[in-house]
């Protein structure tokens, strides 16, 4: 089976001087995704290595360096999936928790499916995850941006909404997962569709995996990327199932955003009709990985 690997870092109106960022951004996530599967590991150990790499980086709206909510906090979600069982975890509203994606990694090793707020933290505690201070999370650009926010709301829009990854290992097991700050201003306790099975993210040996990327209120509606995945079983491959998603996306609830793709034959697919989407794929044979924005 041949191994591939898709990352986004979120599709939006990237400003000029960011666009570099996140190019490399989404470089060095694939190359520690990539560094799992080209040795043997398994899809979901790619994801959420991949994943970290992009919450660790604060050009990114994930983890650290993540948009600011209405009370000018960083409230973060994720989710991620494997294709084998359906199995699936996700985690939502915190305040504390420096790499989302992993806890949200040992949700899906858990009993439950999705763990929000007081009850996440107090999960991770007992899975041995060290919180951070919210504070730590917080990066200057970020209250700047929200400060100038408050007074003119337009200027939050630019920010990229989440960060994704889909892969197949050599044994045929796919994965997908997403990370996010969310919304830049949004209320308190809002949350999209990136920690949602089926809307922000979805995984299925038979057909594929696929990550979304936008307005999550718009995502949710289509159920996005298990839409996406669906349109596999049609006999598309990756790349025209994630435009004829992005299309979908649009048609029906007018909404512009992005999706990357997998197929179980290892075929990439990504799309987006935003002013940008940071991305970068990995494949057989491939010595770098293609990176663009």
């Amino acid at each position: 089976m041949k191994a591939s690997l898709v990352v986004h870092g979120g599709a939006c109106e990237i400003p000029p001087e960011q666009i570099e960022a996140h190019r490399l951004g989404c470089k060095a996530a694939v190359k520690a995704g990539w560094q799992v599967l080209s040795t043997g590991g398994h899809a979901l150990d790619a994801i959420e290595a991949a994943i970290r790499v992009m919450e660790d980086d604060s050009a990114l709206n994930a983890g650290t360096g993540s948009v600011l909510n209405l009370e000018g906090e960083v409230q973060l979600d994720a989710g991620l999936m494997e294709g084998a069982n359906l199995q699936a975890g996700a985690v939502a509203a915190l305040r504390t928790i420096k790499n989302p994606i992993t806890l949200a990694r040992r949700v899906l090793e858990s009993e439950s499916v999705f763990l929000v707020g007081e009850g996440a933290v107090s999960f991770a505690s007992a899975a041995g995850i060290e919180e951070c201070t919210p504070e730590e999370l917080v990066v200057n650009r970020e209250v700047k941006l929200w400060e100038a926010t408050r007074t003119d709301a337009a200027l939050g829009v630019q920010r990229a909404d989440t960060v994704g990854a889909v892969a197949i290992d050599h044994r045929g097991n796919i994965a997908a997962g997403n990370s996010t700050g969310g919304r830049p201003f949004k209320p308190p306790g809002r949350v999209g569709d990136s920690p949602l099975v089926g809307c922000g993210f979805y995984a299925d040996n038979a057909l594929g995996g696929a990550a979304c990327t936008g307005p999550g209120e718009g995502i949710i509606r289509v159920v996005l990327a298990h839409t996406a995945v669906q349109l596999l079983a049609g006999g598309e491959r990756a790349q025209q199932a994630a435009e004829l998603a992005v299309q979908v996306l649009k048609d029906k609830v007018g909404v512009r955003g992005g999706v990357i793709m997998v197929d179980c034959s290892g075929n990439v697919g990504h799309a987006f009709n935003t002013g940008a989407m940071g991305y970068a794929w990995m494949s057989e044979n491939q010595d770098e990985p293609v990176v663009g924005v």
